[in-house]
């Protein structure tokens, strides 16, 4: 009678406990409300022994998104190796919340999704399409105060468009989107940046469009299409000053020793330094390649050091970011905590630069401890062949320096 008692009990308590938060698992769509406009993007939840994982969807890429937690009715997503996460109630097959960043509290974007939608932009049955925007275009961007080049980069298959931008600083990586009544809609979310481009064809050979990024920045642009573009060499805009041949800096590892170029562990190798920051997905693009390389090419007598840039200075902050940074990617070279990610303040760091253009920058070291190389940004594998001569460059230059004679 007793273990009836019990049982009845156990039943009650059961029945009256709250159902588990789950998401459905398949295709979802999800759309951020940036300065007015929806910037949609897709995902697929997936469920293993571990839990459940999403995994961003931009054109060709798949990002992995695999700390998703649930709270009462709530989901809180991870977004990767960025300081920034998802959270949402669950409502069936809908979710609503905010896109959040850790370390500005006050930076939260509307967010909300469906579940079973494989479309990116909502494209009507009757979409009049007579513009094809497939090509490569010399672009102006139109900034409050000056302008600034790029390249834009698009392919379109029927009302189907994916591209991407490249800069004297990096590359907008994936986009993906519709050509929606002869104006094309590209956008993606990076779990970072958020990205939404508005374009309209003049005519056959020119291009008008609106950037939006992120909560409050607009810019309006113009390209032309110029299967010759090209952008300022990118191992010219970073250099040494006059009167200097050599990098010097002294700066804490993860365990707060401090790392110099000249310990005996770097002599007689060449040295390649990253200047990069875990919140830059172009710097994500650059480690994702180089910590295979580094497998491959360790025992060659080359050397990686990474120079962390973050979003705070304080030293457990930053340390925290780029350990977490290193396990997602399977990082085995060296990380130094170097500065914040503002590009004066990094200049400041490394004072024999003429400035820090950009992150992530590329520094090449010759086994005689000198400067060889600098390039300044990344083509990432949203540029396709751009991303192939990049890596057919820097094979080149590490070659060239392991085939070097010291004096």
């Amino acid at each position: 009678m007793q273990k009836l008692a019990y049982l009845f009990v156990f039943l009650i308590v059961v029945s009256c406990s709250p159902k588990q938060t789950e998401l459905k698992t398949g295709i979802w769509r999800g759309v951020l409300e940036i300065q007015g406009e929806q910037l949609p993007f897709n995902f697929e939840v997936k469920t293993d022994a571990q839990g459940t994982n999403l995994v961003l969807q931009n054109a060709d890429e798949r990002l992995l998104l695999d700390e998703v937690s649930f709270v009462g009715d709530s989901v809180n997503i991870v977004l990767h190796v960025f300081d920034a996460y998802l959270r949402a109630v669950v409502k069936g097959d809908s979710l609503i919340g905010l896109f959040n960043l850790n370390y500005d509290p006050a930076y939260k974007v509307p967010f909300k999704a469906k579940f079973g939608q494989d479309f990116r932009f909502s494209v009507p049955e009757q979409n009049q399409i007579t513009k094809n925007f497939t090509g490569k275009y010399e672009v102006q961007f139109f900034n409050a105060k000056d302008t600034s080049r790029a390249i834009a980069l698009i392919e379109q298959d029927g009302e189907k468009a994916t591209g991407s931008f490249l800069t004297n600083t990096g590359d907008y990586r994936y986009l993906q989107g519709s050509v929606i009544n002869d104006t094309l809609h590209l956008s993606a979310f990076d779990g970072n940046h958020l990205y939404l481009f508005e374009i309209t064809q003049p005519n056959d050979s020119t291009l008008d469009g609106g950037h939006w990024l992120g909560k409050a920045r607009f810019r309006k642009w113009a390209g032309k299409k110029n299967e010759q573009a090209t952008l300022p060499d990118a191992e010219s805009l970073t250099y040494l000053k006059d009167g200097y041949d050599k990098i010097e800096f002294s700066f804490p590892d993860l365990n707060g020793n401090n790392v110099s170029l000249t310990d005996e562990r770097f002599k007689n190798k060449v040295v390649i330094l990253q200047m990069s920051g875990t919140w830059c997905p172009n710097c994500m693009d650059e480690t994702k390649f180089l910590a295979p390389w580094y497998e491959a090419n360790k025992n060659r007598g080359v050397e990686i050091i990474g120079l962390a840039y973050e979003r705070k200075p304080d030293f457990t902050y930053a340390s925290e970011r780029v350990k977490k940074m290193k396990e997602k990617f399977n990082v085995n070279y060296e990380y130094l905590i170097a500065g914040v990610n503002d590009n004066a303040k990094a200049s400041e760091t490394l004072p024999m630069l003429n400035k820090v253009v950009a992150f992530p920058t590329t520094i090449f070291i010759g086994k005689d401890g000198k400067v060889k190389h600098i390039h300044t940004g990344f083509d990432g594998p949203g540029t396709g062949m751009y991303y192939e001569q990049f890596k057919e460059r820097f094979n080149s230059i590490v070659n060239e320096l392991l085939n070097e004679k010291i004096n």
